[in-house]
C-alpha cells in the first residue's frame, strides 16, 4: 500500500517535471514565433506610418497652399480698399481746397458788400432824417390846411375805426343771435305747442261799465228820486257812478272796480224788480248783495283753485282770486288769464321736467295784486309779491311773481322763466286782449318818437298795429353797414323805454334816387 502510494507520488512528481519541461520548450518555440510576428507588425506599422506621413504632408501642403492663396487674396483686397480710400481722401482734399477757395472768395465779396451796405446805411440814415423832416413839414402843412391837429385827426380816425368795428360786431352778433334764436325758437315751439294744446281758453271783451235793462223810462225818475236823493244814496252805498241819460230802456253802471260794479248792478236790478226805491231800502239791498257777493267770491276762488289743481291756499288768497273774476286787463278777464297762466305753466314745466305744482301755484298768484291795485299804491307786480310774502309764500315764489314781467326783477329759477313765458303766451294769443283807441294811438306815437330821435333818421312809421316800425334814413348820413347798427340800437331803446306784448320788428330802409329830365 505504501509502495502504491509512493509510486503514485513519484509518478505525479515525474508528471509535474515533465509538464514543466514541456511548457519551457513550448514557451521557447512561442517566443521565437512572437519575435517574428513582432518584426512583421513593426514593418507593417512602419509602412503605414510612412504612408500616413506622406498623406499628412500632402494634406499640409494643400492647406498651406489654400491659406497662402486666401492670404494673398485678402492682401489684394485690402490693398485695393486702401487705394480706394486714398483716392477718396484725395478727392475730399481737392473738394475742401475748392470750398476754401470759394469761402475766401465769398468773404472777399461779403467784405465788399459790407462796405457798400455801410455806405448805403449812412445814405439811408441821411435820407431818413430828410424824410422825417419832410414828413414834419407836410404834417404841419396838412394841419394848417385841414385845421386839425395831429391828436384831433387821430381821434377822428380812431372814432371811425371804432364805428366800423362796432358795425362789424353788430353784424356778427346779429348772426349769432339769429342762429341761437332759430334753434331756441324751434325747441320752444315744440314745448309751447304741446302746452297750448292742453288748454282751450275763451275770448273776452269786458269793459268798465255795465248796463241794466229797464221796462220803461218812468223808472229812471224813481231811481233819481226827489232832488236826486235816491241816486246819491245808491252811489254812496255802492261806490259807483250811475248814469241815467237819454239811452232808452237802459241805465249804465260805471266803475273801475269790477266787484263794486257787479254789486251795484245786482242791487239795482233787485230794486227795480221790487219797486220800492228809497235811501233806506237802497242801503238794505246793497248790504245784502255785498254779503252774497262775499260768499260768491269765495266760491269762485275755491273753484279757480280746484280748476288749477292747487290746494292748501290761504283763505285770503282764495278771496283775491275770486275778485279777479270782476277785473279785466286790456279787455281780458283777469281770472281767466290767471287760470290760463297756471295751466300753461304746469304744462310747460311738465315738458321741461320742472316743479309742476310750484309753477301752477305761481301762475295763480302772479297777478293777485290786480284784485286790490285800485286800493293799494304800486305796480301789480310789487303788490302781488307783497301779498304772497304776507301770506307766507317762499322767496322763490316771490321772485317768480316779481319777475313775470321783464325789467322788474331778475329770474332766479327756471320756474320763474316759465311763469313769464306763460304770462306772455296768455296775453299775446289772438283775441285775448284789446286796448282803447286813445291808449293805442299813444303807444304808436311813442314808438315812432323813440325811433325818430336817432341821428340820420328822416321818418319813422309804426305799422301792423305797432308790431313793426319802418325807419327811413338819410342815405348821405347812414351807409349800409350803419343801418344794421341803427336797427340794433333802436330795438334796444324800444326794449328799455316801452312796454308791449309780443315782439316789435325794426325795419330800416335806405334809398338813393337820381332824377333828370330829358328835353
Amino acid at each position: 500500500m505504501n509502495m502504491f502510494i509512493l509510486s503514485i507520488c513519484v509518478t505525479a512528481v515525474v508528471a509535474l517535471i515533465g509538464g514543466y519541461l514541456l511548457r519551457v520548450v513550448y514557451a521557447k518555440i512561442n517566443a521565437k514565433s512572437a519575435e517574428q510576428i513582432a518584426e512583421k507588425i513593426i514593418k507593417e506599422a512602419s509602412l503605414v506610418a510612412e504612408t500616413k506621413s506622406k498623406e499628412a504632408m500632402l494634406d499640409a501642403k494643400v492647406i498651406v497652399d489654400k491659406e497662402r492663396k486666401e492670404f494673398e487674396r485678402e492682401v489684394r483686397e485690402r490693398k485695393h480698399a486702401v487705394l480706394t480710400q486714398e483716392n477718396r481722401i484725395s478727392q475730399r482734399e481737392e473738394s475742401l481746397e475748392r470750398r476754401i477757395d470759394t469761402i475766401e472768395r465769398r468773404e472777399r465779396i461779403y467784405a465788399q458788400r459790407d462796405k457798400e451796405l455801410g455806405a448805403k446805411e449812412h445814405a439811408i440814415t441821411t435820407k431818413t432824417a430828410e424824410i422825417d423832416e419832410l414828413k414834419e413839414k407836410q404834417r404841419k402843412k396838412l394841419e394848417k390846411i385841414s385845421t386839425l391837429t395831429r391828436e384831433e385827426a387821430k381821434h377822428i380816425l380812431l372814432s371811425s375805426m371804432e364805428n366800423e368795428a362796432k358795425r362789424d360786431a353788430v353784424i356778427i352778433l346779429q348772426k349769432i343771435e339769429q342762429d341761437t334764436r332759430d334753434v331756441a325758437e324751434k325747441k320752444s315751439k315744440e314745448i309751447l305747442s304741446v302746452a297750448i294744446q292742453k288748454i282751450a281758453a275763451d275770448h273776452t271783451a269786458d269793459i268798465t261799465t255795465s248796463t241794466v235793462q229797464i221796462q220803461n223810462d218812468d223808472i229812471k225818475g224813481r231811481i233819481i228820486g226827489r232832488e236826486g236823493r235816491n241816486i246819491r244814496a245808491f252811489e254812496q252805498a255802492t261806490g259807483v257812478d250811475l248814469i241815467v241819460d237819454d239811452t232808452p230802456d237802459a241805465i249804465t253802471v260805471s266803475a273801475f272796480d269790477g266787484v263794486r260794479r257787479e254789486i251795484a248792478k245786482i242791487a239795482l236790478e233787485r230794486l227795480i224788480s221790487d219797486g220800492r226805491i228809497h235811501p233806506a231800502r237802497i242801503e238794505e239791498v246793497v248790504n245784502k248783495v255785498k254779503k252774497e257777493m262775499e260768499v260768491h267770491i269765495k266760491e269762485v276762488g275755491d273753484q279757480a283753485a280746484i280748476d288749477a289743481g292747487v290746494i292748501s291756499l290761504n283763505s285770503e288768497i282764495i278771496k283775491l282770486l275770486g275778485k279777479l273774476k270782476y277785473r279785466t286787463s286790456y279787455g281780458q278777464n283777469q281770472l281767466q288769464h290767471t287760470l290760463e297762466v297756471s295751466w300753461l305753466s304746469g304744462a310747460i314745466a311738465g315738458e321741461l321736467g320742472l316743479d309742476i305744482m310750484f309753477c301752477k301755484k305761481a301762475g295763480l298768484l302772479h297777478d293777485i295784486g290786480k284784485a286790490v291795485d285800485h286800493e293799494v299804491e304800486g305796480t301789480h307786480h310789487q303788490i302781488s309779491a307783497d301779498l304772497a310774502k304776507k301770506y307766507g309764500e317762499s322767496p322763490k315764489m316771490i321772485n317768480a311773481i316779481l319777475a313775470h314781467h321783464e325789467g322788474f326783477a331778475v329770474p332766479e329759477s327756471p320756474e320763474a322763466f316759465v311763469i313769464a313765458a306763460a304770462d306772455a303766451i296768455s296775453a299775446a294769443r289772438p283775441g285775448a286782449r284789446r286796448e282803447s283807441v286813445e291808449h293805442y294811438i299813444k303807444r304808436l306815437e311813442k314808438l315812432e318818437k323813440v325811433a325818430a330821435n336817432f341821428n340820420g333818421v328822416s321818418m319813422a312809421y309804426a305799422i301792423q298795429a305797432g308790431r313793426e316800425v319802418r325807419i327811413l334814413v338819410e342815405p348821405e348820413n347812414i351807409d349800409d353797414k350803419q343801418m344794421q347798427v341803427l336797427a340794433h340800437d333802436v330795438a334796444k331803446k324800444v326794449e328799455q323805454e316801452l312796454e308791449y306784448p309780443g315782439q316789435i320788428k325794426i325795419t330800416v330802409i335806405r334809398e338813393t334816387r337820381a332824377q333828370d329830365i330829358a328835353k
